[in-house]
């Protein structure tokens, strides 16, 4: 039978629950207040839980709005109270909850609850990391609030953010528990009514604009003009404008529709000090998930990875911590483990001195054409070939680059 968390701060109802429960054959925990029920969460996941509202330390909806934060909410979750308003049911169930139950509770009423809970079969919360994960972050939070203001009010929201950004991380806050997360880029097929009609609620994503093809082009756009009637938001990231978006042949139309509404993203390590609490969260997610085994950042590693530049942003946090916790040979995650993950390459940087008499006398044309070489090479050399980088030295997009480095012959 089903293993079932039971966490109520009246000793009473617990042991009446615990009770009823048993007596189904189902095994029962229980827990007196919201850190025991954390506890009880981290040694094993329950297959229900039945979570009271009003509780001394921490209330039953903070609880569950934090697990949903932390990816955690991987089982159904019952809210009961004797309280209880269609309000604060309501405020549940968009939450993550998936029932409510009024005290006193009926035995009837519990099981029959307790059988539609555990009848469901999808997990409502099994989502990637989002900004809700870090309360305590002032940065973090401020850009979460600004992500829900513009959220409320359109359902295109475009991220102008670099490779070095944390766009997922960002959008992923908009996607409610439980619905659909659809990355755009990841299909090469024509979309249908049938599949937004499936991911009806949820979000539709695209990490970089530069990067889909004619055809996702296309899905984009026709999703775009259906997300009212499927209850969609549509969550975009580019470095790129319009004008270089167009260049690689996007229609003006969607792209119009998309820059109407955007924010700017700082870069990862513009919020340096939040990059260990955001590493752990992500380990966390790997061993919970059952990705990796147990293991945990020291003080050291941490330390560690708030001093890296992370050129390659939240892409490579994510492929760093995940490399980190199925290589390291000792449950506690050390700092070597990651000075050997993430050693900084030192490339070698070709000389540039005085332009030559050469030089000087070859035609305009081509005296320029080999200073630009010179000079991309020396900037390529100096930054390990990071594109983020010199783009921001250069003063050009980076799709303008991509083609210089092509026209100049150079990788």
């Amino acid at each position: 039978m089903a293993q079932i968390l039971v966490v109520d701060d009246e000793v009473g109802i617990r042991e009446l629950l615990s009770e009823i429960l048993r007596d189904e054959g189902h095994d029962v925990r229980l827990a007196e207040n919201a850190g025991a029920a954390r506890a009880a969460r981290a040694a094993a996941r329950p297959d229900l839980v039945l979570l009271d509202i009003w509780m001394p330390d921490t209330d039953g909806i903070t609880l569950l709005k934090e697990w949903v934060a932390n990816s955690q909410l991987t089982m159904p979750v019952v809210m009961m109270s004797g309280h209880g308003t269609i309000d604060t049911a309501v405020e549940a169930t968009k939450i993550g909850a998936i029932d409510f139950l009024e005290k006193p509770i009926g035995m009837q009423k519990l099981l029959s609850a307790v059988q539609r809970a555990l009848d469901r079969s999808h997990k409502p919360g099994a989502g990637g990391l989002s900004l809700a994960a870090f309360p305590r972050s002032v940065p973090l939070k401020d850009l979460k609030k600004r992500l829900e203001q513009l959220a409320a009010k359109s359902r295109t929201v475009l991220l102008r953010a670099g490779a070095a950004g944390f766009a997922e991380l960002a959008a992923r806050t908009l996607q409610p528990p439980g619905r659909a997360w659809v990355d755009l880029a990841a299909d090469s097929s024509p979309i249908t009514l049938d599949a937004l009609q499936g991911a009806a609620g949820g979000v539709l994503w695209c990490e970089d604009l530069a990067r889909l093809t004619r055809l996702q082009q296309k899905n984009l756009a026709f999703a775009g003009e259906r997300l009212d009637k499927y209850d969609l938001h549509l969550v975009a990231a580019t470095s790129a404008d319009m004008a270089a978006l167009v260049a690689l042949g996007w229609d003006e139309a969607p792209l119009r529709r998309l820059f109407e509404v955007w924010l700017g993203l700082p870069q990862l390590a513009d919020v340096r000090d939040e990059i260990p609490d955001i590493a752990a969260h992500l380990l966390a997610q790997l061993v919970e998930g059952g990705d990796a085994p147990a293991r945990r950042l020291s003080t050291a590693a941490q330390n560690a990875l708030r001093q890296h530049g992370w050129p390659g942003g939240y892409g490579e946090l994510k492929s760093v911590v995940k490399s980190l916790a199925l290589a390291a040979l000792d449950e506690e995650i050390g700092d070597e483990d990651v000075g050997r993950l993430i050693a900084p390459v030192v490339a070698a940087v070709p000389p540039v001195g005085p332009l030559s008499s050469e030089m000087l006398a070859l035609p305009l044309r081509e005296a320029r054409e080999v200073f630009e070489r010179l000079y991309f090479e020396y900037h390529l050399g100096l930054d390990g070939g990071n594109m983020t980088r010199l783009a921001e030295k250069t003063g050009l997009e980076r799709t303008h680059i991509y083609r210089k480095l092509k026209d100049l012959g150079l990788r």
